[in-house]
Formats: structure tokens, sequence, C-alpha cells
């Protein structure tokens, strides 16, 4: 396995240049591309023999070089960073299969372009950990309305008692035959577990890599 590239580089990259398919991996609305999850998340899967690039939307990447906080870009800039990071990964990768990926915000913006961009690029499918199916307290205002029609093999990786979307709640929706539901027991949005469950947060970062592995290995079978 290839070491992570040093900050502050834009992107970081784990997993051997010569893997099957590569995981393009979008941060959430308020943790950077190496924060603990997604250190946890890019590393399993590289040790799993995939090639994981991580990136910043560029609130993400603003906040990093002024030091302040900034709030996500509006929806049209992060989906236009996403097709850029797709674009160069194709361009430096033609022949290789690329799955978009994110956690929360990151895998709503893969979803809502995995069909536009599989039927251009080497785009094979979407994995999006914990999906922030509505605001916490909201369960109304969903947003699930591109879930529904999916054409492009999607997996959506839950905690089961996600504020932003629990089990109870998200197995009601009417969702696309090409979107899976998989569990973490007793996660969070982040995974955290309850007491409880008898799991450690590591035990459940380690159970989504290993779920995630799953989907990945079935896209190319």
């Amino acid at each position: 396995m290839t070491a992570a590239s040093p900050l502050p580089a834009p992107r970081l990259v784990d997993g051997p240049e010569a893997a099957a398919a590569t995981v393009l991996l979008a941060h959430g609305a308020g943790a950077p591309m190496d924060s603990p999850f997604m250190v946890a998340i890019a590393t399993g899967l590289a040790q799993r023999g995939w090639r994981v690039v991580r990136f910043e939307f560029p609130y993400m990447a603003r906040s990093r070089s002024s030091g302040r906080r900034h709030g996500p870009d509006r929806l049209p800039v992060l989906q236009e960073a996403f097709r850029q990071q797709v674009a160069m990964e194709a361009a430096d990768h033609p022949h290789r299969p690329l799955i978009v990926a994110g956690k929360s915000m990151g895998g709503r913006v893969a979803s809502q372009l995995v069909d536009e961009l599989a039927a251009a690029l080497p785009v094979r499918g979407c994995l999006c950990l914990g999906y922030p199916f509505h605001r916490p307290g909201k369960p109304q205002q969903l947003r699930t309305e591109h879930l529904a029609v999916l054409q492009t093999p999607t997996l959506i990786l839950q905690g089961e008692r996600d504020s932003f979307g629990r089990r109870d709640e998200v197995e009601a929706y009417s969702l696309s035959p090409q979107l899976q539901l998989a569990w973490i027991p007793g996660g969070d949005h982040s995974y955290k577990p309850t007491r409880s469950s008898g799991l450690s947060e590591q035990q459940t970062w380690a159970m989504a890599a290993e779920l995630s592995d799953g989907f990945l290995q079935a896209l190319l079978a």
C-alpha cells in the first residue's frame, strides 16, 4: 500500500497504484478529508486492495488555507468540483473503473451525479457513507427524489440510529431497485455505536470498510 500524500496536497491517495478500481471519496459538510472517519474508511479500503482518492470541496480547501471555518458551497459548486475530480481521474486512468463515493454531503453529491457520470465516463457505481435523507428533526423534508430513479448501482451504508435517516424511516421510502441499503448496528451518522451494542467506533468503521469492499467486488465481478 502506498502512503497517503502529505498535506497540504489537495488530494490524498491510498492503496496500490495497480488496483482494479479507484474510489473517489468526498468528505461531509463539517469535517475535512483527513478526519478520523475519512482516514479509517480510506485506509480500510486501501488495505483491501482498492485505490482511494480523497479530495476537498472548495470551501473546505479555503478553510484549510485560511485557518477559518467556512460553510459549504452551494450544490452547483459542489457538483462541479466533483465533476472536475472525476474528469481528472478519467483522464489519468481512462480504462480503470471508478466509483464515486462520499461521507454524508459528499455522498449526496455523488449520488446526484452518478447517472450523468456513468453515461460518459468509466464510473461504475456510487457509495454513500451515512446519507443525509433529511435534516435532523425534519423527516418530512426528504432528499430522496433522485434516489427513486437511480440507474447506476449504489450502496448506502447507514447507521441504524442515524438522525439524518433512521432504519425504520429509510426502509419505508420508495427507492430505486439499483440502490442497496446496508446497516451499521446501533450506529449514528458517523457509525458511532451505542454502548449497549458491545461495539467500538473502530469496529463499526472496520465493518463499514468490509461492507463497502463487498459492494465494490460485486460491481467488478
